[in-house]
């Protein structure tokens, strides 16, 4: 049941490989990509994220895949899909969401590997809905999930249950998007 490997015009989206674990952990050790998390990750923590992916991706169809450039550098981050493990009035859903090194953006990878992801979700795997969340500030992020097509209402927004009361990070902005968003707008005009 393990996950494919998915192919854009410039990416790969594969399985995780031990010689990951490093690059990823200097990237979750960056306070610029970590700025909309509650804190940057120890090499233990995030090894233990790797694990935890890795093992995702193996048991079922979808999961974070490791993002590489062949040729270019074999591993820039992740992209890819998860299921919360909080509980909110929007779950049990899948969640769409990447995080790629800080000299890796600015390029459109994210969303290009995030069009195959979305293209995966709607037709192989025969998702109805997916949803993407992030910190209002992070204006990056809600740049790809716009690009997308992926729609806030604002009334979706909500306090993410695992920050305390208090925390700056705690309201989240929520975006959604259907198969049938998705088939219209690649219909119209496709992303990548």
């Amino acid at each position: 049941m393990t996950a494919p490997t998915l192919q854009t015009a410039r990416l790969m989206l594969r399985p995780w490989r031990p010689e990951d674990r490093l690059p990823y952990a200097a990237l979750n050790a960056d306070p610029l990509v970590m700025e909309h998390y509650p804190q940057v990750l120890s090499r233990e923590e995030s090894d233990a994220s790797a694990a935890r992916i890795e093992a995702a991706l193996d048991a079922q169809r979808f999961g974070l895949w490791a993002v590489e450039i062949p040729d270019v550098c074999p591993f820039v981050g992740y992209v890819g899909l998860a299921e919360p493990r909080f509980v909110a009035r929007f779950t049990p859903c899948v969640e769409i969401g990447w995080r790629l090194a800080r000299e890796h953006w600015g390029r459109g990878y994210a969303t290009e590997a995030a069009t195959a992801v979305c293209d995966y979700a709607f037709g192989p795997l025969g998702l109805g809905q997916l949803v993407s969340f992030t910190a209002p500030a992070n204006w990056r992020s809600r740049r790809v999930m716009e690009t997308l097509g992926m729609r806030r209402d604002e009334q979706d927004d909500f306090d993410h249950p695992d920050l305390a009361p208090g925390h700056p990070l705690r309201r989240h902005v929520l975006y959604r998007m259907t198969a049938t968003d998705w088939t219209a707008m690649r219909s119209a005009s496709p992303v990548f």
